[in-house]
């Protein structure tokens, strides 16, 4: 079986979407998953910035969080990108309805990032026993986005990640804070019980 995939959406994906991607792999290695175990990748709404590097300021906080920049290139996020997703986790309500607009059948599994991350504590005492195998984690996460799509409210305007894009390093530094607020709870739920 596949890996569990987890699809990082924003803008230009050289800000949000790749520091959510490499934040949460991250996290999924400090809890001790292989890197096989969970694909995590992300795309872009417009394609201005398709194979650039990540914003320095964004590469920073990854590598202050203790993350990895190498090798990252933005690119245009593509319908086959969200067919080969379980999760699709977008910066803003704006990009959760173009993902849905692409892909009609991506609705219950994608969602704003600050919304996943308010959903998420509530249900994962119903999640089906942790595993360290591509199977048990795979089972996991799409009982996991199954129980928050069903746990799904109205988004708010807080859930969306404000754009960093051209903006202070400290302003850099909050959005990174609240990828991370979902980044570690979302490589709990998937590992461990």
């Amino acid at each position: 079986m596949a890996p569990f995939s987890v699809l990082c959406v924003c803008m230009g994906n050289i800000c949000r979407s790749p520091m959510a991607e490499r934040l949460l792999v991250a996290d999924l290695a400090a809890l001790g998953a292989e890197p096989d175990l969970v694909y995590v990748h992300g795309a872009g709404t417009g394609g201005w910035h398709a194979g650039e590097p990540m914003d320095p300021q964004a590469a920073r906080q990854v590598l202050a969080r203790g993350g990895d920049t190498r090798g990252f290139k933005a690119r245009k996020l593509l319908a086959e990108h969200v067919d080969a997703a379980d999760l699709v986790l977008t910066a803003t309500a704006e990009q959760v309805d173009f993902v849905v607009s692409l892909r009609p059948d991506a609705a219950a599994r994608t969602f704003v990032w600050g919304q996943f991350a308010r959903l998420l504590p509530a249900v994962t005492a119903d999640l089906p026993a942790a595993g360290r195998d591509a199977d048990s984690i795979h089972a996991r996460g799409v009982a996991l986005v199954d129980l928050v799509d069903k746990a799904r409210d109205e988004v708010r305007d807080e859930d969306d990640l404000a754009d960093p894009w051209g903006r202070p390093d400290d302003f850099f530094g909050i959005v990174a804070d609240q990828v991370q607020a979902l980044t570690r709870p979302l490589a709990r739920a998937l590992l461990s019980r």
